[in-house]
């Protein structure tokens, strides 16, 4: 099988070099510009780019316009680095279709994690639709989720607020962001609707409903128990 194939934009060139060397150690291939214009020459060079990691402020044309040429014509998962965490740059940039936003500085190896995350979302690490997590298989194509074998009735938002979990494995993940991403972010309902979820469908799990964890104040992470 071909190496997935990863677009790195950063005019910091430190910056791209730290990405690229952590993200071929997980067996990704990397391609990198250092302005949006040699970006666009790539990325329309390259057709089989899984993901684009993209710096927002950079000079000739910046991360924003690039999104924006990109997103008319693919839906090519992005992530967007930028130094500036307020939240309209953040809300733009969901507006734009970005998939993910990291603000520097930050963990490399939290990124690395971000863009499986996002990968598997959208089945290039898993061309089957099947994950498979602690004994835990769910069916994106059927709908359906076994534990051990035997299958369990979720409701469809369940059934969503698992895959998510699942697809976001050892990340912590705030009430705000499983509200965007699995309720969509424009859901102006209460974030403890996300709680009452959490507790029916720990209940359904049975024994492996202490993979999610609670991480206290913010939010809950799915992390596997080794035996």
């Amino acid at each position: 099988m071909d190496r997935i194939k990863i677009l790195v934009v950063d005019d910091e060139s430190r910056m791209r070099k730290l990405v690229r060397d952590f993200l071929e150690r997980e067996g990704f291939s990397v391609l990198e510009a250092e302005d949006g214009i040699q970006a666009m020459e790539i990325f329309y060079e390259n057709k089989d780019i899984a993901l684009l990691i993209l710096d927002v402020m950079m000079p000739k044309m910046d991360g924003w316009q690039v999104c924006r040429e990109v997103r008319q014509v693919s839906k090519v998962p992005i992530i967007m680095l930028t130094a500036r965490a307020e939240e309209r740059d953040e809300l733009q940039g969901f507006e734009l279709g970005v998939d993910e936003y990291i603000s520097k500085p930050f963990s490399p190896k939290i990124l690395v994690a971000r863009v499986g995350a996002i990968l598997r979302r959208s089945n290039v690490l898993n061309t089957e639709g099947v994950a498979d997590a602690g004994g835990i298989i769910i069916d994106k194509a059927a709908h359906q989720v076994t534990i051990d074998g035997k299958g369990i009735d979720l409701s469809y938002k369940e059934f969503e607020l698992l895959s998510y979990f699942v697809e976001n494995q050892g990340i912590a993940l705030s009430r705000e962001k499983i509200l965007n991403n699995v309720w969509n972010y424009d859901y102006f309902g209460d974030a403890r609707t996300i709680d009452t979820h959490v507790k029916k469908l720990r209940s359904k799990m049975g024994e492996k409903g202490n993979y999610i964890k609670t991480i206290w104040g913010m939010g809950y992470k799915f992390e596997v128990e080794k035996s």
